[in-house]
């Protein structure tokens, strides 16, 4: 029997083992929040689906988006991956996850980890819609926390982190459980004791200590 699964991932093969394996389960790695935040970046003004397909090429461009290594790209760097055809060639992203890289240590320096800080912006639960559709996404392409996170992000220096693109990012890396409600892989991705709003165990927000970041 084929399972029900979000209405996005359509057909694709490739999607749809996206959706399946990846999509909303909880990334505590710091290596894989810095690829997507990037990835994300890269997005802007295309389709996942086109980023997905290049995804091994980015990270071989990318020495595997290992953020120390990313963080010395040089002119050089920038002028080899405007050459690769394997990737998204535009300076402007190029750039700023070379800038990106830099400002990731800064934060892993003061947090302990990136995993720390993008975690810290989890949502309250009850801040959640109470029924996750098709419909209630489709006028959800920000959040009150996707547009702090994006606005913090940006005061640190990151660039192509706007709000939209930071929620696409929550929603991937599980801050957010937003598998809509009859899709099979919701309960699984969630666990047994995990609210609609996400799927890791939560700290103390910055919305608590600072009003909503």
């Amino acid at each position: 029997m084929t399972p029900t699964r979000c209405w996005w991932c359509g057909t694709d093969p490739l999607y749809v083992a996206y959706h399946d394996r990846e999509w909303g389960k909880p990334v505590t790695d710091d290596t894989r929040l810095f690829e997507k935040v990037c990835l994300e970046g890269f997005q802007a003004g295309l389709s996942w689906l086109t980023i997905l397909r290049k995804r091994e090429n980015f990270r071989r461009a990318f020495a595997n988006f290992d953020i120390d290594r990313v963080a010395r790209y040089k002119a050089r760097d920038v002028t080899r991956l405007l050459g690769d055809e394997g990737i998204i060639r535009h300076r402007g992203k190029i750039e700023s996850t070379i800038n990106n890289a830099g400002r990731a240590i800064e934060l892993r320096e003061e947090y302990g980890s990136l995993s720390k800080y993008f975690w810290h912006w989890q949502p309250d639960p009850a801040s959640r819609p109470r029924r996750i559709t098709r419909e209630t996404l489709m006028g959800m392409a920000t959040t009150p926390e996707s547009v702090a996170l994006s606005k913090d992000l940006r005061r640190r220096g990151w660039t192509f982190v706007g709000p939209t693109t930071i929620y696409a990012f929550m929603q991937a890396m599980g801050l957010v459980n937003d598998h809509v409600e009859d899709c099979d892989f919701s309960d699984r991705t969630a666990g047994p004791t995990a609210a609609r709003a996400g799927t890791h165990p939560r700290t103390r927000s910055p919305r608590s200590a600072a009003r909503r970041r």
